[in-house]
């Protein structure tokens, strides 16, 4: 009997095995999940900026907010919506970033989320308070943290139980070091004025271009700081623990059309990294 026993054991941790191997091999996985923490919303907008709005992977250099990493459809993104959309099917996905906003826009981008009954809410801020013209007009980290606390005190006032993600802002120094060899890149940079606190005088190895740069890296660590204390503080919210900052973005997740926004490869990147940390995952 013992023996008996010994092999039913054994005979249910092998078909235990079997179910996992072969949820893995035709697609199950945490993207698919029944939600543990948390019921699939209704609602949900995405706030920030142009990286969500999905610029530069149209055929235009207008928005595309179709391929956002978000609250895009376009089924190979596999943005939060389309990935929710598994969950409840009636999803409606508001994108409401504002392509060239920094976190002093943000606030208002929360109001019209809170108008528009989002009960999950994405955020993705902090490259233009980084990305400007010189050093000195980079948005101070005491500022951003006022802003960010702001648009994250919009979402949870008068207790509102609002699920909310906060993406960490990309390493604009990997967006300099990927394409600073090409002629193309630099070339755009320049006629555009593409970031120019980072990508100014990109062939430039003098001490004052080093530090420069080094200080809008610096500066994005700090804004990144903000956005996981902020969030740490919220109940309902999540931070993505640095996953895109940390993020080894190569040639083919930058659009060519202006050497550093994300290419649809990119934004299929951007949901891959950011989903596991949601409240349907983690």
């Amino acid at each position: 009997m013992h023996t008996h026993r010994q092999t039913r054991r054994i005979l249910a941790a092998f078909l235990a095995s079997a179910v996992v191997a072969t949820t893995a091999l035709f697609g199950g996985s945490a993207a698919s999940a029944v939600p543990t923490t948390s019921p699939p919303p209704a609602v949900m907008a995405g706030l920030g900026d142009s990286i969500t709005q999905g610029i530069m992977t149209c055929s235009s250099l207008s928005t595309c907010a179709a391929n956002s990493w978000s609250t895009g459809t376009t089924a190979s993104v596999g943005s939060h919506a389309s990935r929710l959309r598994a969950l409840n099917p009636a999803l409606v996905a508001h994108t409401d970033a504002v392509s060239g906003a920094n976190s002093g826009g943000l606030l208002a981008q929360a109001n019209k989320a809170v108008t528009q009954g989002a009960s999950y809410v994405t955020i993705e801020i902090g490259a233009n308070d980084a990305c400007t013209r010189t050093v000195s007009s980079m948005t101070p980290t005491a500022t951003f943290e006022a802003n960010v606390r702001a648009a994250v005190g919009a979402l949870t006032a008068n207790g509102a139980q609002r699920e909310i993600f906060i993406a960490s802002v990309p390493n604009l120094m990997r967006m300099y070091d990927i394409n600073k060899t090409s002629t193309s890149a630099r070339l755009v940079w320049g006629l555009l004025q593409v970031c120019q606190s980072m990508l100014a005088n990109p062939s430039s190895t003098k001490a004052a271009d080093v530090q420069r740069r080094a200080a809008v890296l610096q500066r994005v660590v700090e804004y990144n700081a903000v956005l996981q204390t902020v969030c740490s503080q919220t109940a309902k919210c999540r931070y993505d623990g640095g996953a895109v900052f940390n993020f080894p973005f190569e040639k083919a997740h930058i659009s060519t059309r202006d050497y550093f926004h994300p290419s649809l490869a990119g934004q299929t990147a951007l949901a891959a990294v950011t989903w596991p940390a949601t409240q349907w995952v983690s």
